[in-house]
């Protein structure tokens, strides 16, 4: 090891944000709250106005637009075969049948000509995914008009990129983020959900605590088989000094981002086509994406992996091909189908990328990956 251990992401925590939640906990209000509901605020006065509302995952956000557009049995859901498992697990949980299609090499993102030409009568969605770019509001609202479903975002790793000049959530039909502690910004664990009008905001908090209605005689009912993903005051109140340095932070990574391509630049093995796009406005660049040249490595991608953690770096991977893993397998997907989402899940991995790193982190990471590609040792 050559320095400190890098992990491949951190978040920053200050002293301050850590003063606010102490507050919080000493108010003895730590449950859906005061702080959640100025959180909420925060994050709609974020995207322009537009409803949000939070929950205990981007997960749970997902699963719950679902149930808002009446995804269930009999139903399709089109999603990329190429993101996180979570993007296909809220279908099959909410009885749909998972639709996979390929995505674009460099951004990532879903291929819209062949969602199109995966759209059949039982399609009720569009689960796209905002990955090495943002996606583009105006294509997804053509697609949305020409095939009559709605589109359910997912930008998980998107929150605080931008799209059509507009924050991603601005615009759009629903749209999740995500707070885990490896994203743009964090409430520890938690995500929200961005929708139309105040009467998909009412009925995602019925879905997300229980599906109760409060009576006018102060008693409760239910009107739905909702579950229950209400986020903590003590989560919201670090959400809410989080937002507050996003901008900032999404700059941080943008300048990292460029000095890895500084950094890489002119190298014979990790050519460009291997990067994320650089020419990317907008972009928060929660991960920097590398596929790795296999061909010209005499070492595989789990060794590296290894190699990297000995030199003190941690290296992510993100992500697999879903359609590969076993459970959508026994549905009868099989290799061969998705051959760009295929390459990526067999030779993607990622590297640190977090605001507080430092242009010096940066060049100890390129240095040892340079090192490690070309070993011949594991």
């Amino acid at each position: 090891m050559t320095g400190p251990f890098l992990p491949f992401a951190r978040p920053v925590i200050d002293e301050a944000m850590i003063a606010a939640v102490a507050d919080t906990l000493r108010s003895r209000w730590i449950a859906s709250g005061p702080q959640v509901q100025a959180f909420e605020k925060a994050l709609s006065d974020y995207v322009g106005g537009r409803p949000v509302r939070t929950f205990t995952s981007a997960t749970g956000a997902m699963e719950v637009a679902l149930q808002l557009v009446g995804a269930g049995p009999g139903d399709e859901v089109v999603t990329p075969a190429q993101s996180f498992f979570a993007s296909a697990n809220v279908i099959e949980r909410v009885g749909a049948r998972t639709v996979f299609v390929d995505v674009d090499l460099a951004t990532r993102n879903i291929d819209l000509d062949a969602a199109g030409a995966a759209v059949t009568p039982r399609t009720k969605a569009l689960l796209p995914v905002h990955y090495n770019a943002p996606l583009d509001p105006a294509a997804l609202a053509a697609f949305r008009a020409r095939h009559g479903v709605r589109v359910i975002e997912d930008a998980a790793l998107a929150i605080g990129s931008r799209a059509g000049g507009k924050p991603v959530g601005a615009a759009g039909d629903l749209v999740s983020f995500s707070f885990h502690p490896n994203k743009n910004m964090t409430t520890i664990e938690g995500g929200a959900l961005v929708v139309n009008d105040a009467a998909e905001a009412a009925a995602i908090e019925k879905l997300r605590f229980h599906g109760i209605a409060r009576l006018p005689d102060g008693t409760r009912d239910v009107e739905v088989a909702g579950g229950k993903y209400n986020l903590s005051d003590v989560s919201a109140r670090l959400g809410l000094a989080q937002l507050s340095r996003l901008d900032e932070w999404c700059a941080a990574r943008e300048r990292l981002a460029m000095h890895y391509f500084a950094c890489l630049e002119g190298d014979d093995l990790l050519i460009p086509d291997r990067l994320p796009p650089r020419a990317n406005p907008g972009h928060g660049w929660n991960m920097f994406t590398v596929l790795l040249p296999l061909g010209g490595m005499a070492i595989t991608r789990r060794q590296f992996m290894d190699a990297m953690q000995r030199e003190g770096i941690g290296i992510g991977l993100s992500y697999e091909a879903i359609h590969l893993a076993s459970f959508w397998r026994a549905k009868g997907w099989r290799e061969g189908q998705f051959p760009v989402a295929e390459r990526i899940g067999r030779e993607t991995v990622t590297l640190p990328l977090f605001p507080d790193m430092t242009p010096v982190d940066v060049e100890r990471v390129c240095e040892a990956l340079r090192r490690v590609v070309r070993s011949r040792a594991a």
